[in-house]
């Protein structure tokens, strides 16, 4: 007779999750990685609608932006192009955009992502569930066919991951028909390039819209109700952004509020807080997002909530209720897709019993997709300047660096942040071309907490864009500190 280990006798766990996006994609894939029994409930499809609407789709559109400025700039690098017409005699051509091939695609990559993810999933062996999916209770997720639907299953598990996003907030005064007055997510029915695309909103969907569709050829009209765009962001890297938006010909509306939008016969007009009115022919509002969390059963399972819907989690995405964790916009932390796969995979580990590193907003990267990208990691110069931390700043204009004359790139700059007394490298400001990929090694610092005098050491490539970082740091080399034990 075989004889079992006590560990034989074990039972199984059971993970239960509610929506695919990154969080509860990662979430489920780290369960079934564990060994766990998993259930994924997801209404659109896996990936959520940051993989369907949102990050995907918006970060192919900016994609193609690039490649049309890239195209147009290119005879400043001496590359010129011609056709020939019919007498031989050469002719310049335009870049045009062909906006609904350019949606079919951006789509099309969008559900081959969420295939490849829903493949992953199934291979690691879990059971996906496509429907509208709440709580009944602290241990069990009902799925409907819809919703109110009569048709369900009802799951039921040891660990609940609920991870069911935001959607784009709307205007009782600007109400989206998905035709001229759109929000984020209709964006990609449009056929043809807007002649005059009105946002309302300046924060990172506003702006990067507005670059996107600057780029791509339309008229963009920016309606910002603060000093200037971005606010929040970096001061000097809004302010990049802003001179950067200006000289493309976007007209920027600061310190302006939209009162309402409407839609009118071959247009929208959109009238501001102090009676001037602004015509186009579409009209994107970018003015936030609300969770997913109403009607799903989250209050009558005892879960937290905030004011405004979010579900309140500790540092390792843990509700009010122990067996029941969350992940993604849909909760008080920070809302990026980055975040909440981490979160998905940490409320996993906690429940499951695997080591568990408690998130810090200080180790947390971030990037804005304008053109040029902003990208963000820890403490910043507005943390030093308030007193929350003691510390000093270096910023270096890219424009002197020699990989960036090459290239034509004239805005942007590497901004380091360090403790004062230890040079201990605390965050970073990257503008940039591909900032979000130039950001990883002052993030690598951050988390493993190396001094300036450290990160000047590392080698970069010359000439590369990356050798500002090291500049920057050699810039902030102090005489009378020297701990590096390899030194």
């Amino acid at each position: 007779m075989e004889i079992m280990s006590p560990l034989s006798f074990e039972r199984t766990q059971s993970v239960a999750v509610l929506g695919g996006g990154p969080g509860g994609y990662e979430a489920a894939l780290a369960a079934a990685q564990q060994g766990a029994e998993v259930t994924l409930v997801e209404r659109a499809g896996v990936g959520g609608s940051a993989v369907i609407t949102d990050v995907v789709p918006s970060k192919s559109l900016i994609a193609t932006a690039d490649a049309a400025v890239a195209i147009s700039e290119a005879s400043d690098l001496g590359v010129q192009l011609f056709a020939r017409s019919d007498s031989g005699t050469p002719l310049k051509p335009e870049v045009a955009i062909n906006l609904a091939a350019v949606n079919r695609r951006l789509l099309a990559l969008a559900r081959q992502q969420s295939d490849d993810m829903r493949a992953q999933l199934i291979e690691a062996g879990v059971r996906i569930i496509s429907g509208h999916g709440r709580l009944d209770g602290p241990h069990a997720i009902i799925a409907s066919t819809g919703p109110g639907g009569t048709d369900f299953d009802r799951v039921e598990a040891d660990t609940l991951v609920v991870s069911v996003g935001a959607s784009p907030r709307e205007l009782p005064s600007a109400k989206p028909d998905g035709q001229r007055i759109l929000t984020w997510t209709q964006l990609y029915d449009m056929k043809s390039l807007p002649e005059h695309l009105i946002v309302v909103g300046s924060g990172v969907t506003g702006a990067e819209f507005a670059s996107a569709y600057m780029n791509l050829g339309a008229k963009v009209t920016l309606i910002s109700s603060r000093d200037q765009v971005l606010p929040g962001e970096d001061a000097d890297a809004a302010a990049v952004i802003e001179k950067v938006f200006k000289r493309g010909g976007m007209t920027v509306l600061s310190k302006s509020r939209a009162e309402k939008v409407e839609r009118t016969d071959d247009g929208v007009v959109a009238t501001l807080s102090d009676g001037r009115t602004v015509e186009g022919s579409h009209c994107l509002l970018a003015v936030g997002s609300i969770p997913n969390t109403a009607g799903i059963g989250l209050e009558e399972a005892g879960i937290q909530l905030t004011e405004s819907g979010h579900i309140q989690v500790n540092r390792v995405a843990r509700t009010s209720v122990p067996n029941i964790y969350a992940a993604g916009d849909c909760t008080t932390f920070v809302p990026l897709a980055s975040v909440a796969a981490m979160q998905g995979r940490q409320a996993v580990f906690h429940a499951l019993g695997d080591t568990v590193i408690p998130l810090e907003r200080r180790r947390i990267t971030a990037n804005i997709f304008t053109a040029p990208e902003i990208a963000t990691v820890g403490q910043q110069q507005k943390d030093i300047e308030s007193g929350l931390v003691n510390g000093y700043v270096h910023k270096l204009p890219l424009a002197a660096n020699p990989r960036a004359k090459m290239m034509g790139v004239k805005d942007g700059f590497v901004k380091i942040i360090a403790r004062e007394g230890s040079g201990t490298v605390i965050g970073g400001v990257i503008v940039a071309p591909r900032a979000s990929e130039l950001i990883y090694p002052i993030a690598i610092a951050v988390e493993r907490r190396l001094t300036v005098d450290q990160v000047s050491r590392v080698f970069a490539v010359y000439p590369s864009l990356t050798g500002s970082i090291t500049d920057a740091a050699r810039a902030m080399h102090l005489v009378q500190r020297d701990e590096d034990p390899l030194s």
